[in-house]
């Protein structure tokens, strides 16, 4: 196999240590086999060495005949000669000649050869040149310079052996110039023998380039030769054949086994017919192989054309390109193409497209099928002039379910919702859930108004039977939010807007119901959506301000306190009620830096009232969640220099329902300051004995709807008024009846044993000038209702 020219080689990196055999590398260059081969092309010139070393030995015996016995002479030629034989012989041996790999070890040991070569060569400059004169001595030096050059062109490929042999014989020239008073001499004798080296390293480092190059390049050619066997061998493309007529011809094996057929019953077959299989009689093809006859048809040029095809009874998925064919006289003669299967890939896309489309958990439809469904039915419903209908289900009370009892308990109920969800779908409706306690139902048909009610009332009723999820009954409920296109939206998103905001009312409603959207529910959102820009710069334009409201006792009618209560004057909207802008600053995550605002202005206000009356102010759960709240109060009792047990934090009980969340820690630090706590709307919520023996209360505050059914007689009402008086005082905490209004209030909730109250009764909440004159009399033995 030849390599492709026009792929270039990465250029190759020589290390001088490797080169010379000093030091194995780490770099990618293969030294074993570039080792090798600097031996192997040193025996290709051993017999030039041998060569060398005999010839000039042989005419240095003759130059200096006459000059030292021949005994002598022959004794040195016949050691030069016996050593050159020694270092060829070693290095025309099998093992050498064979080598494809050569160690370190190898390498240094030629330096062994230039060493024996360059001693004995040394005894000629050394014995012979001090005592030689004339004719001889011009002889002598000339054969040595002949003799170095021509041994360092047959050891060039081992630098290092060529080296050594170079140091030992141009220095022992150099030195016996030296005795003999021709010092410019030796040092050209030096100078001569550095040039040699340096041009045998150059030459032995081409060499070792030429060969890692070689190298490289048989490794690319090895590698690209065994793709291309492991693509024949298992790819799954073949080339096909049709005439004119689209007759399958000249079918390649590897076509006929992708089509299950044989090579001689597939040739002469109609293309599509080999395509369509069993389908082929009954004419109901698949909407690729009518594309597929299109292009034939036209005979235009085709590519990435996908067909089902049908293998042994296996469906299969076909990829296919084709060009037309025409003679040279332009006529045409058919389609030449390629096709491979793509089965897998089909499969691998299903797969895919299944992940990105369905909900993992629930398996339901995701957002963005629900979307596409959405999006399909308003399409058909505005070609046929109908009606489609969209459905958002949010979950009442999961976010408690999912906090008391873990993520895990959650996730199971959330499959059980998506259940009940499922057995009640027909073919008309898609349900699917669009993310956390979330559902949609898409109905295509929504001409019945009635049915869609119906369908959404069913949905409430059926969702919130109890569900048993670990050995545990969970009670949880749904709101409904129904948008009906095109007439509440033109687009799938204006419409899953409009049902966004019914859903909204349904839970603003208290859930458990729905609501079908209204224009003015666009109003809402869009009030909502400036009280939120308004409520974002209430804080720096000094919008906010507080009202006191009177705590007092029950059985006394002495003030002991007040309640601070936040109120909002907009500059342009006016005052804002409580209702709508608290729960507002909750959603947009405002509450906490408008709490550290209430709590230092109220600490600051009680700092000038008699040092007897306490300020209670109320404490959202966010702000508890948060381990710097702590902080935020250590600061506001320390700025204001007030004593911390006149401070009283109100919180309700669905600061405990967030477990993992460090607000019982908070909680306990703020009582390690000395402040007071008291829980807000008890028996409104989740009650829970467990909530009172975690946390050190000082106050239960009672819910006003109990006050005012027990004023009115109602017996249930009473009841659990008279269990929580009882339970305050056997945990030593005091009770305040909340919200009380007239007389009669006030007297059945001191009766039941309440020890504070407040309500407006007693006095609505206050300005700061009037609350701050009624927090410094001294005389506190006058009823504050008179």
């Amino acid at each position: 196999m030849t390599s492709d020219p026009t792929i270039p080689i990465a250029r190759v990196r020589i290390d001088v240590r490797a080169l010379l055999g000093l030091k194995e590398t780490t770099d990618p260059v293969d030294w074993s086999r570039i080792r090798a081969a600097q031996l192997n092309t040193s025996v290709q010139l051993a017999l030039m060495l041998l060569a060398a070393n005999t010839l000039c030995a042989g005419v240095l015996t003759v130059f200096l005949a006459g000059q030292f016995p021949w005994w002598q002479r022959v004794a040195w030629g016949t050691l030069v000669v016996a050593v050159a034989l020694g270092v060829v012989f070693r290095r025309l041996s099998s093992h050498n000649r064979a080598r494809v790999a050569a160690t370190l070890r190898d390498v240094r040991q030629t330096a062994l050869d230039g060493a024996a070569l360059g001693l004995v060569w040394a005894v000629a400059p050394l014995w012979f040149g001090p005592n030689t004169g004339g004719d001889a001595a011009i002889g002598l030096w000339i054969t040595l310079v002949i003799l170095m050059t021509a041994t360092a062109v047959s050891m060039a490929s081992l630098p290092l052996a060529t080296i050594v042999f170079l140091t030992i014989l141009g220095g022992a020239m150099a030195l016996s110039l030296a005795i003999s008073a021709h010092v410019a001499a030796g040092a050209a004798a030096l100078l001569f023998a550095g040039l040699l080296g340096v041009a045998c390293y150059g030459r032995s480092r081409g060499l070792a380039v030429t060969h890692a190059q070689a190298l490289a390049l048989s490794e690319r050619d090895e590698t690209v030769s065994l793709l291309l066997r492991e693509f024949e061998e298992s790819a799954a493309d073949w080339l096909w054949e049709i005439d004119a007529q689209r007759r399958v011809v000249r079918a390649s094996p590897r076509f006929a086994l992708a089509a299950g057929l044989e090579p001689r019953a597939i040739n002469g077959l109609p293309f599509l017919q080999v395509l369509a299989g069993r389908d082929w009689e009954t004419g109901k093809f698949a909407a690729g192989l009518h594309t597929l006859a299109d292009k034939l048809k036209a005979r235009e040029a085709f590519r990435d054309l996908l067909l089902p095809v049908v293998v042994a009874g296996e469906q299969r998925w076909w990829q296919i390109a084709a060009n037309p064919r025409h003679d040279e006289a332009g006529a045409f003669i058919g389609f030449r193409g390629v096709g491979s299967d793509v089965t897998e890939a089909r499969q691998t896309s299903d797969r895919i497209n299944r992940l990105a489309r369905y909900d993992a958990l629930t398996g339901l439809p995701n957002r963005l099928l629900i979307n596409e469904a959405l999006a399909h039915a308003m399409a058909e419903a505005d070609k046929w002039g109908s009606r489609c209908a969209f459905m958002m289900i949010d979950l009442d009370r999961f976010k408690a379910v999912n906090d008391s009892l873990g993520h895990p308990v959650g996730d199971r109920l959330l499959g059980r919702v998506s259940e009940r969800l499922r057995q009640m779908m027909t073919e008309n409706e898609i349900i699917g859930r669009l993310g956390g306690d979330e559902f949609a139902v898409v109905v295509r048909d929504a001409r019945d108004t009635e049915r869609l009610e119906t369908l959404a009332r069913t949905i409430i009723a059926k969702l919130s039977v109890p569900y048993e999820v670990d050995q545990n009954t969970l009670y949880i409920g749904a709101s409904v939010g129904l948008a009906i296109g095109p007439r509440d939206g033109r687009t799938a998103e204006m419409l899953i807007r409009s049902a966004d905001l019914a859903l909204y009312r349904s839970k603003d409603a208290g859930g458990g119901v729905f609501h079908t959207y209204e224009p003015q529910l666009h109003v809402a959102a869009e009030e909502r959506r400036v009280l939120e820009i308004a409520l974002r710069n209430a804080l720096q334009n000094d919008e906010l301000h507080l009202n006191f409201q009177p705590v007092v006792d029950a059985a006394t009618a002495r003030l002991t306190g007040f309640e601070a209560l936040l109120r909002w004057t907009h500059p342009e909207l006016g005052p804002i009620s409580p209702a709508k802008f608290v729960p507002l600053a909750e959603d947009a995550r405002l509450i906490a830096p408008i709490g550290e605002w209430v709590l230092r202005h109220a600490c600051a206000e009680a700092s000038r009232w008699d040092d007897d009356i306490r300020i209670a102010v109320n404490v959202s759960p966010e702000q508890l969640h948060n381990p710097a709240f702590v902080s935020v109060v250590a600061q506001a009792i320390a700025q204001s220099g007030i004593s911390p047990d006149r401070l009283e934090l109100e919180v309700t009980e669905s600061v405990f329902l967030r477990e993992g969340t460090g607000a019982l820690k908070v909680l306990e630090h703020i009582l390690e300051l000395g402040c007071r706590l008291s829980l807000d709307d008890f028996g409104t919520g989740y009650s829970s004995l467990g909530y009172l023996s975690r946390t050190r209360f000082s106050t239960i505050k009672v819910d006003r709807s109990f006050v005012q059914a027990a004023a009115t007689g109602g017996r249930e009402a009473t009841a659990i008024i008279r269990a929580v008086v009882a339970l305050a005082d056997s945990l030593g905490m005091t009770t305040t009846a909340e919200g009380v209004e007239t007389e009669q209030e006030h007297a059945i909730a001191s009766a039941l044993g309440c020890g504070k109250v407040q309500g407006f009764y007693f006095g609505r909440p206050l300005p700061v000038a009037e609350a701050r004159i009624l927090a410094t009399r001294r005389r506190r033995g006058e009823s504050v209702a008179a």
